[in-house]
Order: C-alpha cells, then structure tokens, then sequence
C-alpha cells in the first residue's frame, strides 16, 4: 500500500530523474558527435557524390544544428519513439526489445546467484569474527573481487563447454519460449557476473553483522539470557537489511553494464552487444535508445529500492 511518506518518496525520486535523463542523453549524444569522421559519408558509400551526402544528411537531420538534433531526439523519446537506426532501418524500440530481455534474464540469474551464496557467507563470516571460517569467507571474497569477469568467463566457456559439454558456450534463447533452456543458456554468463557480486555481499553483510552484534544493544540482549543464533537471526539481520537493499541495488547497476563484457564473451544479443556494434558503426538512435532504456531501468530500480526502504524501516521517509 502507498502510503503518504511512500508517495513523497516517488514524487521525489520522480522528479530527480528528469535532470539525470537530460544529462546522460546529452552527454552521450555530445561525445558521438566528436567522433572522428563524418557519419553521412559513412551511411552514403566511399564513392557518394556530394549531391548524396548532402540528401543523407538532410535526410536524417544531419545538417541542423547539435541542440535541434538533440532536442528533437528528445521530443520524440518522451513519446516513446526512439527512431530508427540509420544501418538497418530497424525502430530501435524494435532492437532493444530483443535485446533486453536477454540482458535482464542474465542480470536477474547474477543477482540470484550473488544474493543466494553471499548472504550464507556473510553470516558465516560474522558468526565467528576473526576466526576460521571468517578469514576463509575473507580469502574467498577477495579472490572473487580480483578475478575478472572476462578471464572467469573465458575460462568457463573452455572447460564447461567447449571440454565438457555441458553447457552452450555462445548464444541465447527466448524466455518466453523455453524458460529452462533459456536458462541454461544464461547459466554461465550469469555465474561469471555474479562473482564479484558475491564477494561483494558477504563482506558488506560480514561488516555490518559484525558492527550490530558488538553494539550495547546486542549486549543487552545477551544478559537477558537470549542465544547469539537466536540474536542473529531475529535482531541481526533485521537490522542490517536496509545495508543489504542497498547493496544489492548498487549490485544490480553495477551489473547492468557489466554486461557489455560478458555478452562479449558469450556472443549474447543483449543491450551490451547492441550498444558496442551501435558506437563502432557511429549508430547514434541505437546508442541514444540504449543509453535512454538503461537509465530508465537504473531510476525505476533505485525507486523500486527507496519505497522498500520504507517498508524494511518506517523511520526513512
């Protein structure tokens, strides 16, 4: 239910987001500007005549000024027309809903994976600070972070699927169509993101379990007679899961461009892939479409997290 404090967050949020879309629309749209070379040669040939170039640039408003480009751009995004790429023709609203869904099946699979094993090894860890199974969860953890998503994912294809068999080494597959091959599919790609993710969780959990478990409160607690699994669980991990939002909301971001790599490795028609082919070929509807789609997902996360945060704690408003 949204109640009035849930209200005035959205409201907020809501209106924060407006500068952040101009901005990163903007930026973007700038620094494909600068590049080098002359993108109505590109689209016209390398023998055009200049009567060509000129038509390919009046035809695709190449010839007005940066802030009436931009602007009409914009104009039409809000509307939910993000044009339509100057290589293939395709709407890019048509792309990018080919393309996300397979993004946010692997992102979705990393989170799953991240949460589902850092979280036990965050409590682990802070069960016995300093002990055993703490330094082994730190160990852990910080080869987690040093391993890169590219080599981990290199070395996945090459032994899970190119000497085992076990799963595909390239591609995807429509949800929708096949939810447990599709899965099968992102199984990989997925376990190569989440490895910094998990790293990530058990450390921020381990710190803020650890911090709440040595406060006068818990002490309190224990001289009233109650088990530490007891004050764990009850006491410890309410307390810290405002922490626990909040990391797994910047994980998700994080994750979301990380993608770009991962759908490299694994040759994945995802929004990583489609943005990079975009930028090499100076696509700039496709890259502006992106970059348009992914901000939104980045606001809609962030609110979706800040009303949680309202329900985890009634305090925050």
């Amino acid at each position: 239910m949204l109640t009035p404090s849930r209200r005035r967050v959205i409201r907020r949020r809501l209106l924060q987001a407006a500068p952040v879309i101009l901005l990163a629309t903007f930026v973007v749209f700038g620094l494909l500007k600068m590049m080098p070379g002359d993108i109505a040669i590109t689209l016209a040939g390398e023998n055009a005549t200049e009567a060509r170039i000129a038509e390919i640039r009046e035809l695709y408003g190449l010839n007005r000024p940066f802030l009436v480009q931009y602007g009409s751009w914009l104009f039409h995004a809000v509307q939910g027309d993000l044009s339509r790429s100057l290589a293939s023709g395709e709407p890019v609203i048509t792309s990018i809903g080919r393309s996300f869904p397979n993004t946010l099946l692997i992102v979705l699979t990393a989170m799953a994976i991240a949460l589902v094993i850092g979280i036990p090894l965050g409590i682990l860890a802070a069960s016995r600070p300093d002990g055993l199974r703490d330094r082994s969860v730190t160990a852990i953890a910080s080869l987690g972070i040093a391993v890169p998503n590219f080599w981990l994912a290199m070395i996945l294809v090459s032994w899970l699927s190119l000497e085992l068999g076990l799963f595909p080494a390239t591609g995807s597959h429509p949800f929708s169509a096949d939810p447990g091959r599709a899965l099968h599919h992102a199984l990989l790609p997925a376990i190569a993101l989440a490895s910094g993710g998990v790293a990530e969780v058990s450390r921020q959990l381990r710190s803020s379990l650890v911090e709440i478990m040595s406060s006068q409160q818990v002490r309190t607690l224990h001289a009233k007679g109650l088990t530490p699994a007891a004050i764990l669980w009850k006491h410890g991990l309410k307390n810290v899961s405002v922490n626990l939002l909040t990391v797994a909301t910047l994980l998700f971001n994080r994750m979301l461009a990380a993608t770009v790599v991962v759908e490299a490795v694994f040759a994945i028609p995802g929004m990583g892939n489609l943005i990079v082919n975009a930028a090499l070929t100076r696509d700039l509807p496709v890259v502006q479409g992106v970059v348009f789609v992914m901000v939104l997902v980045v606001i809609a996360v962030n609110l979706i997290a800040d009303v949680l945060y309202t329900v985890l704690d009634p305090r925050i408003s």
